[in-house]
């Protein structure tokens, strides 16, 4: 018998009700499921014991869902109850008509490549993990610069002076660096995007690499001694001086099932009011 986790957006005002719909309708074809509440920040992730797991909420519920179930293989269904949903593609008044064809193997599942980063201190890795969207070194205090020694497969790309640096996937290209000035990637297009954060240089521009590759990031040590990771927007974690941070593709793809090229260009010109919007 299947086995199904929902998790839920606490944020979300009609989040925990849908759960409970959902968890009935589920019930009522012998599929079993148990409830996650999701606040918005987690690094623990329960869904070893899963066939499936279906998201409440934004982006960000699936970005955290996707981080978990990516290398166990595990299909994530999502419901978007946000606003952008570049990536939580169903929408809540369609959920028992999506629901039923991904039951029925008619819903067409897309994989999206992660990156996954380790942090090397004085020789020795110290946190490792995986993101969707981004991986994001950056100063701590605003407006304030810090230095980076960059390689791209231990071929040097020189040092970068910025408030920070993005390396976003394909499917994080519409996040934190599209904010920053960087492209637009179609999500079927494997790549791993580079963009700094309001760059000292002026001739320093986003870069779009291999995903094949991998990318080396360096802490030089400089005035500015507070630099933070971010991983798809979680809470930050410190680094110090010296400090190298490894990015490659993760090996294992997410799974997300309901997401479609249609959707992508929709929301392209639906939400970011491309052509003046829907009416032009």
């Amino acid at each position: 018998m299947d086995n199904c986790l929902i998790v839920y957006n606490t944020y979300k005002e009609e989040s925990q009700e849908l759960a409970k719909s959902i968890q009935n309708y589920l019930k009522e074809k012998n599929i079993f499921s148990s409830l996650l509440e999701f606040n918005g920040f987690s690094d623990i992730y329960p869904f070893t014991g899963y066939n499936f797991v279906i998201t409440l909420g934004g982006d960000g519920t699936v970005l955290f869902a996707c981080r978990g179930c990516a290398s166990l293989g595990i299909p994530v269904f999502p419901v978007n109850l946000g606003e952008f949903g570049f990536i939580a593609g169903i929408q809540k008044n369609e959920w028992k008509e999506s629901l039923d064809r991904y039951l029925e193997g008619k819903l067409a599942i897309e994989k999206r490549s992660l990156l996954s980063y380790s942090v090397i201190r004085d020789g020795a890795e110290i946190i490792s993990g995986c993101g969707l969207n981004d991986i994001v070194v950056c100063s701590k205090s605003p407006a304030r610069a810090i230095s980076l020694d960059l390689a791209c497969n231990q071929i040097s790309l020189g040092q970068c002076k910025a408030d920070g640096i993005i390396a976003a996937s394909s499917t994080g290209s519409t996040a934190y660096s599209v904010s920053a000035g960087g492209p637009i990637v179609d999500p079927e297009l494997d790549a791993i995007v580079l963009t700094p954060i309001n760059p000292f240089s002026l001739s320093m521009r986003p870069l779009i690499i291999n995903a094949n590759s991998e990318l080396s990031v360096r802490i030089i040590p400089s005035r500015e001694k507070c630099v933070n990771l971010t991983v798809d927007g979680q809470m930050p974690y410190e680094l110090v001086e010296n400090d190298i941070i490894k990015i490659t593709r993760l090996e294992k793809p997410a799974l997300l099932a309901g997401t479609s090229k249609e959707n992508f260009y929709n929301a392209l010109r639906f939400k970011l009011n491309w052509s003046g919007g829907p009416h032009a």
